[in-house]
């Protein structure tokens, strides 16, 4: 076997592949006398089917698949051994007809290769926002405890001062449930809703009612419109859809005092003691939260920025015919093209994130994702008041959640994403702006709607 490489350009090159006789007959000859020994033939016994007949039926077939796999094996060998950076995996060159009688037979691959640039990290343009909480947005939290650990009254019809349980589902403009749209069950109070209009069509309403509403102003903070349809504060951010809110439950809540037995049921016995700690405890963790949707917004600016000041070109024409062959959803040389333009922008990036994660030597470890599902597991089983969770009972749980493969890139990811983070802003120096959340959200908006 002979393998060969010629460069087109920087960016595309023929791998040429000589297969000889030689190179697969052993294998090919094992496989017939497999078939010989196993073959059931009218007017033969079992095994005893004359080789010359088992040639003549399945020898070409069994030649072909042998030389496919060699090629195939050949190929990523070489990639590796070579060290070839590529994109997208190797293309076949059509032949018009091979002769399979022939004692050797030579195939060609084109390869998309990936370009050599350097990344320089400049956060020149990009704002690190920092979020501060005020007495309005602790107190309103105050008011959220209060109302989720008091009394809960059944009602019939829901009032100015009712929680309402219900499902909110996304809808199509005609008003038909949009396929795999949003649907989320959730808990909202009416003191929650925005506008005269939205309101009096919740008042008033009865269980199994149906009410249409519009996400855009439809509450007043956009946190609790990202908690009534299930999604993170940046994906509603600017969202305007249409949705059914049903009716499922009506309750009205007597709220819980603000003493040592809520501080108990919230954070566990003992851990915070007054009022005082109380209010500070709650600025930590609101800050914290905050700081989740900052570093998204970051992280999305350091990638826009580093899309758009890092200069190199790619192999778009191979790529496009990469696609058109290997997606089958894509059957026209104008589909192809789209199809690319549309991945262009994640491709930079995929390419700018490896040189970037090299560079500094990121590195996922497996405790590093272990840590990371405990602290998940950890925030999830304290929004339902299990916030004093051992630490076996953590691990079992990580170790269950873990073995699902999809749960653990996902996780994987987020470790990962996080490391790249912290490099960004290690080393890049960004405009730092302090803001309150609704200005944040007010910015963000603004930025994106550009």
């Amino acid at each position: 076997m002979n393998i060969t490489k010629t460069n087109i350009d920087d960016l595309n090159a023929i791998v040429a592949v000589t297969i000889s006789q030689d190179d697969y007959q052993e294998k090919v000859d094992a496989t017939l006398k497999s078939y010989k020994k196993n073959a059931n033939v009218p007017g033969f016994r079992k095994g005893h089917v004359p080789m010359g007949m088992i040639k003549k039926q399945y020898g070409k077939a069994v030649m072909f698949d042998e030389v496919n796999r060699l090629l195939q094996e050949s190929v990523s060998n070489y990639i590796n051994e070579e060290k070839l950076n590529i994109l997208g995996q190797p293309l076949p060159k059509p032949q018009d007809s091979i002769d399979w009688d022939a004692k050797e037979f030579t195939f060609e691959f084109e390869l998309g290769l990936a370009p050599e640039f350097d990344v320089k990290l400049d956060g020149k343009g990009i704002t690190q926002y920092e979020i501060t909480v005020d007495d309005k947005e602790i107190n309103r939290y105050i008011e959220n405890f209060q109302t989720r650990y008091g009394k809960m009254i059944s009602q019939d019809e829901v009032k100015e001062t009712s929680n309402v349980n219900g499902i909110f589902e996304e809808l199509e403009e005609d008003g038909k449930p949009k396929e795999e749209g949003i649907k989320n069950q959730t808990t909202i109070s009416v003191s929650s809703i925005k506008g005269k209009k939205n309101k009096e069509k919740l008042v008033g309403s009865k269980i199994e009612d149906e009410l249409e509403f519009k996400t855009k102003n439809l509450f007043e903070n956009t946190s609790d419109l990202a908690l009534a349809l299930g999604k993170t504060v940046s994906e509603v951010e600017g969202l305007e859809i249409k949705v059914r809110f049903i009716v499922k439950e009506i309750t009205e809540v007597e709220p819980a005092e603000i003493n040592q037995e809520l501080f108990d049921k919230i954070y566990g016995e003992g851990t915070v003691d007054s009022e005082k700690a109380f209010k500070e405890k709650i600025a930590d963790e609101s800050t914290k939260m905050y700081q989740g949707e900052v570093d998204r917004q970051l992280l999305n600016d350091v990638i826009e920025n580093l899309i758009e000041k890092t200069k190199f070109d790619l192999p778009g024409d191979f790529l496009t015919r990469w696609l058109k062959e290997t997606n089958e959803k894509v059957e026209s040389d104008e589909q192809a093209k789209e199809e690319y333009e549309k991945a262009e922008k994640s491709l930079r990036y995929q390419l700018i994130e490896a040189k970037v994660a090299e560079k500094y030597e990121v590195k996922v470890e497996m405790e590093d994702i272990k840590a990371e599902a405990a602290n998940l597991i950890k925030a999830q089983m304290a929004q339902f008041g299990q916030a004093n969770a051992s630490d076996e009972e953590v691990e079992e749980i990580v170790n269950r959640v873990l073995q699902n493969q999809d749960e653990y890139k996902r996780v994987a990811e987020q470790v990962f994403g996080a490391k790249m983070l912290n490099v960004y802003k290690d080393n890049m120096k960004f405009k730092s702006k302090k803001v309150n959340f609704e200005d944040f959200v007010k910015e963000v908006t603004e930025k994106q709607a550009k």
